[in-house]
């Protein structure tokens, strides 16, 4: 690692912006005209850029997370200037020169943020109380201010039993729904509208269950889903019924499966807690991809990971309000050498970032590999089975797809393996991205390496491998492949 850290890509500095404006925005400021007092050491970059005002706006960027500050006015996180400040860093043409102390109002930010760190480390080792939520990757942007005080473990211990009974209600009240659906036959729900629908979902947000509301809302959409809505409408009852049933005969399940059941309603470990009970994983994990999705109220982006040595696949989830980007914002490509706490369940995925060690090259540095390694389409889809078999309401599973083919078709896409003949089907939710054809023009035809998620509709391609990492999905937001 040289003194400045290893430098980004602009493709890496891209996919951490909020939205279109902010990536154009920030392509503007990347010119050294721009920038004056900037500089870069370890993992900080830092300079002043000229704006309206009569002052420069002060940015500095934490490479470690990474976390941001500007005196600009903007609520958008990163702002256009820190986008600016990091493609031109990146750029590599002497804009912003390394060596050097950063200046006093860049240490006083970047001091703050390692004190937070070790406290939030200290707290999870100590079993305190931390964060609650998010991701626990404690190294986003940092604003955010710690919660005090000691936790009365009897008080919470309450404060648990009441949601569980408010849970096992609305379990109990959207079984009586999914009764009356199936005595009135599925025709109904074609008949009776969304309205109905919604209602429950608003109850389900009473008995504070965001998973089972997430449930009730796509119920809610399959009639107008298109034909074979009535089968697709079944298949999800029978899942919610499931789910019902598990949470409210949690006491005979398998330890393993009544957690993920727990998590599948909406209740999940407090950050804090899991850091300091669970088992933290040491490897060197590769960001294989990433994505944002919102539903109106939250944004919640989804990193996958990889480790080197145990090869486990690890998802990392952060939230945030919509129009902001979530505070985890690890680059596609980016190796960390980190410790891992897998949340409990029956096929662990979900985890939370403890320890941070070396921070390592990018996939797309010389001294990376250019691609990880890959299965076939036999082997993927047996990996997708074998955890379906341990969570029944899971959507997908990520895979490395490696010597495959993208290939268009009346019927639809299909990931061609060359090698045994077989082929995958892409998820007909994706026939309408355009990244599926930068996917072939990548491709040019030959076989490439394909990051995704493998699920009982078909995979869905995120990342692509032509040496370096291409975020299909970042791009496609952006425009194009660069």
């Amino acid at each position: 690692m040289n003194p400045q850290g290893e430098r980004w890509t602009a493709e890496q500095v891209l996919a951490l912006a909020p939205d279109a404006t902010s990536r154009t925005a920030g392509g503007r400021l990347a010119a050294a005209g721009q920038w004056s007092g900037a500089g870069a050491h370890g993992q900080a970059v830092w300079g002043l850029c000229s704006g309206s005002g009569s002052k420069p706006y002060q940015t500095v960027v934490d490479l470690n997370g990474p976390g941001y500050r500007c005196s600009c006015p903007s609520r958008k996180f990163p702002c256009k200037h820190a986008l600016g400040l990091l493609l031109l860093w990146a750029s590599g043409e002497g804009g912003v020169p390394g060596g050097g102390a950063p200046p006093e109002w860049a240490e006083q930010w970047l001091g703050d943020r390692r004190e937070r760190a070790e406290k939030l480390a200290a707290s999870a080792r100590d079993g305190g109380p931390g964060r609650g939520g998010g991701t626990g990757d404690g190294a986003g942007r940092g604003e955010k201010g710690e919660s005090g005080g000691t936790a009365d473990p009897e008080a919470a211990r309450r404060r648990a039993e009441r949601r569980a009974q408010r849970i096992a209600a609305g379990a109990t009240e959207l079984e009586r729904r999914l009764a009356d659906l199936l005595r009135d036959g599925l025709a109904s729900a074609d008949r009776a509208g969304y309205g109905a629908w919604d209602e429950t979902a608003a109850r389900m947000v009473d008995a504070q269950a965001p998973g089972l509301e997430a449930r009730v809302r796509e119920l809610a959409a399959i009639p107008s889903s298109g034909p074979g809505w009535p089968a697709r409408l079944l298949e999800e009852c029978a899942l919610a019924h499931l789910l019902n049933q598990g949470f409210l005969h949690l006491d005979r399940l398998p330890e393993k499966l009544a957690a993920t059941t727990r998590t599948r309603v909406g209740l999940t470990t407090p950050v804090a807690e899991l850091l300091a009970t669970g088992e933290p994983i040491r490897d060197r994990w590769l960001v294989l991809g990433r994505q944002d999705g919102t539903d109106g109220r939250l944004t919640t982006r989804r990193i996958w990971l990889r480790g080197e040595r145990t090869h486990r696949m690890a998802l990392l989830l952060s939230f945030s309000a919509p129009g902001q980007s979530p505070e985890l914002a690890l680059p596609t490509g980016l190796v960390l050498d980190a410790d891992l706490t897998y949340y409990p369940a029956a096929r662990p995925l979900r985890a939370a970032i403890g320890t941070r060690h070396e921070e390592l090259p990018h996939a797309s540095s010389s001294s990376a590999p250019s691609a990880p390694e890959g299965c076939d389409v036999d082997t993927a889809l047996a990996a997708y089975g074998a955890a379906l078999g341990e969570d029944p309401w899971l959507d997908g599973w990520p895979v490395v797809l490696a010597h495959v083919v993208p290939v268009p078709g009346d019927g639809g896409w299909q990931l061609a393996d060359e090698r045994s003949g077989s082929a995958l089907p892409v998820d007909p939710r994706c026939a309408g991205r355009t990244d599926l054809w930068q996917l072939m023009a990548i491709s040019g035809g030959g076989p490439v390496t394909v990051f995704g998620e493998c699920g009982h509709r078909g995979f869905s391609p995120l990342t692509a491998w032509d040496p370096i990492p291409v975020s299909l999905l970042d791009t496609a937001a952006q425009g194009g492949i660069r």
